[in-house]
């Protein structure tokens, strides 16, 4: 009987289409279930999405639909990704199935009769993209710590999770199983940054929005995101409903693959879940690094996310997949670049691999008609190429069973560099001119071609499709990638007959590709967002802005900068961009207009004290008067923030 082996990825949050990096963890996760299979292994490879919240209500509703079919739409293009990237998963999850929110909604009911979750009252700040509450002090300069977005002050009735009660429970446990949270600075970011402050309670109901599971027994409140989306795990497989087989089959799960933002969910409130449950923990939970893009993390409000669709269209799947998981160290952030996709694309797949079975392919048919000869005749110098070709199934292994895919990746790169330069020590075109070295000849492209076998089946879980398409060229089909035969020598026939194909990965123009990526993603070849030009100049009524040159003192004495409370603030007629303010400066009341409506709600700024400079020309905007202007700072890309003063500062004080 196979021994089971269970993978997961989070569940992702279908609030708009997946990108380049939720592919990354997806592909990650099923390399590592395809090798897995190939070892023997009973895998079970679970996916899918996490469906509700405020974040889905509102986006629903700001497009007119439904929730359920704003994520049904949303869902579909994953599905099709998933499809596109070849991704091999047992289940698709949805937290909108039926089945999963009766499952929840029986642990709700259990966790509160037995205690661990009990009513109380919620008072604090929650950010609605993280959907996550914080305290005052876990607030970084007054923002999210975890996306660095405003957030908003909350009251509501709700039900809370004890988790503060499991805290020396956790910390236990992670001493008992050192290897439970892996990599290793995961743990201690956990201790140190969490626990060690000391767990409050979690908040695990809502009563502000209404999409999401009701609780049961008091139908005002929503199952949170916490009970309801880590739940898929178990629920998945049968847990809390009639059929459980595959839930005592397969759990305790052997990976969560997780991105790193989200660890703190799955090694801590996660297994302090499963404790009050009385149910095994997961073995293991993986926090993997981010692609990085231009030097930050992948955001949709930046401007800077890779769309996988577009690059896979242009390149092929199995480049995007090795490139993914070749380039970046599974565990670390990874700088994301055009240049170094197309540079890895020419270096590896198209110089290393792909002329490695293209000359030895034609090689043979020139040479044999397609077909070696049974006679050989070895020498000395083909041991070092086989010893190695023998080694290398072991030692990828090693680090392919620690999730270290860029490490195996290159173990087997060496066999393909060793056997490329097996072809320049040996070179057969010099043999092929002498009829009575034909036996050395055919074997040292015999040679080759058991190097290219093997090393095709050992890329098997990263390149699926590509596999089988260099094992087709040498007479072989998919299901002669066997695993285990990777460790043997002398599998093909001695007569092999070879079959050329079209070149795997066709060499690519660095820089007229980089030229066409620029247009196509957005993004220079270092990552850096590229501005776009403006067919037009922007109207000059709407954004008046100076140009800053050295000054003197005497200039810079004649700017009037005077304190000023806002009594009145609303957004200007026909235009999306500016607010009306009405000021009191020290002498009166003054009118000012100022494009900050992206960035700030009317409500939010009356009573503020600001900087007005006083002394500045009037001038028309959208046909309204602006008589001066407040300060405001460029606080980072696409984020403005208004200089505000202690509001005991007077109005009318002047700034100097």
């Amino acid at each position: 009987m196979s021994k089971p082996f269970y993978i997961t990825t989070p569940i992702y949050y279908p609030s708009d289409k997946l990108h380049i990096g939720h592919a990354y963890c997806t592909v990650a996760a099923d390399t590592m279930a395809r090798y897995k299979r190939m070892q023997g292994y009973d895998v079970m490879f679970l996916t899918g999405t996490d469906e509700h919240g405020q974040k889905i209500e509102d986006k629903a509703k700001a497009k007119g639909v439904t929730p359920k079919q704003y994520v049904d739409d949303i869902v579909d293009g994953i599905l099709k990704l998933w499809k596109l990237l070849n991704i091999s998963n047992d289940k698709f999850i949805r937290t909108t199935d039926g089945y999963h929110e009766e499952a929840v909604k029986k642990i709700f009911k259990q966790l509160y009769d037995q205690g661990d979750i009990y009513k109380g009252h919620y008072e604090g700040w929650y950010c609605t993209p993280c959907e996550s509450f914080w305290t005052e002090t876990q607030l970084k300069d007054g923002k999210c710590p975890d996306c660095g977005r405003e957030v908003k002050r909350s009251e509501e009735e709700a039900y809370f999770f004890r988790l503060s009660a499991y805290a020396d429970k956790l910390v236990a446990y992670y001493e008992d199983h050192p290897d439970f949270v892996e990599p290793q600075s995961r743990l201690n970011e956990m201790i140190n940054n969490f626990i060690k402050p000391g767990l409050e309670d979690l908040c695990v109901s809502r009563t502000s929005f209404t999409w999401g599971i009701p609780v049961d027994f008091d139908p005002k409140h929503v199952v949170y995101v916490w009970i309801d989306a880590l739940s898929n795990y178990i629920t998945a497989l049968g847990y809390g409903s009639d059929d459980d087989s595959l839930y005592r089959k397969y759990w305790p799960a052997d990976v969560h693959l997780v991105g790193k933002e989200i660890v703190r969910f799955h090694t801590i409130i996660w297994p302090a879940m499963l404790m009050a449950l009385n149910l095994p923990l997961p073995k293991k939970v993986f926090g993997h690094g981010w692609l990085v893009i231009g030097g930050g993390k992948m955001s949709k409000s930046k401007g800077n996310v890779v769309d996988p669709v577009v690059l896979c269209e242009r390149y092929g799947v199995d480049a995007i997949r090795y490139f993914l998981l070749r380039e970046i160290p599974f565990g670390s952030d990874g700088n994301f670049t055009n240049e170094a996709l197309v540079s890895r694309i020419n270096s590896d797949l198209a110089n290393d691999l792909g002329n490695l079975v293209s000359r030895t392919q034609a090689m043979i048919e020139k040479y044999f008609a397609g077909t070696l000869p049974t006679e050989r005749e070895a020498e000395p110098i083909d041991e070092d190429l086989i010893s190695l070709a023998m080694a290398t199934k072991e030692n990828a292994e090693k680090y392919l069973d620690n999730m270290q895919f860029s490490s195996a990746l290159a173990e087997i790169w060496k066999l393909i560099s060793r056997t490329n330069k097996y072809i320049d020590e040996t070179m057969p075109w010099a043999l092929a001119k002498d009829e009575a070295k034909m036996p050395r000849l055919a074997t040292v492209l015999y040679n080759l071609a058991e190097c290219i076998r093997i090393s095709a089946i050992l890329i098997a879980p990263f390149m699926p499709s590509t596999t089988p398409v260099i094992l087709e060229g040498l007479g072989l089909s998919g299901a002669d990638a066997k695993w285990q035969e990777t460790a043997a020598w002398g599998v093909l026939p001695k007569d092999l007959t070879v079959k050329k194909g079209e070149a795997l990965f066709p060499r690519i123009d660095m820089k007229k590709e980089l030229e066409e990526l620029e247009k196509l993603t957005g993004l220079d070849a270092a990552g850096h967002t590229v501005e776009k030009k403006e067919e037009k100049a922007p109207k000059t009524e709407e954004k008046p802005e100076g140009v800053a040159t050295l000054i003197g003192i005497e200039d810079f004495a004649k700017v009037e900068l005077r304190a000023a409370k806002i009594k009145l603030c609303e957004p200007v007629k026909k235009s999306d961009k500016l607010l009306r303010l009405e000021l009191d400066d020290g002498e009166g009341t003054r009118q000012v207009v100022s494009g900050i409506a992206k960035w700030y709600r009317p409500d939010d700024l009356v009573g503020k004290t600001v900087i007005l400079v006083a002394n500045l020309k009037p001038a028309k905007l959208r046909g309204v008067e602006s008589c001066g202007m407040i300060l405001a700072a460029d606080a980072a890309e696409d984020d403005v923030r208004v200089v505000f003063l202690d509001d005991a500062v007077p109005a009318g004080a002047k700034i100097r």
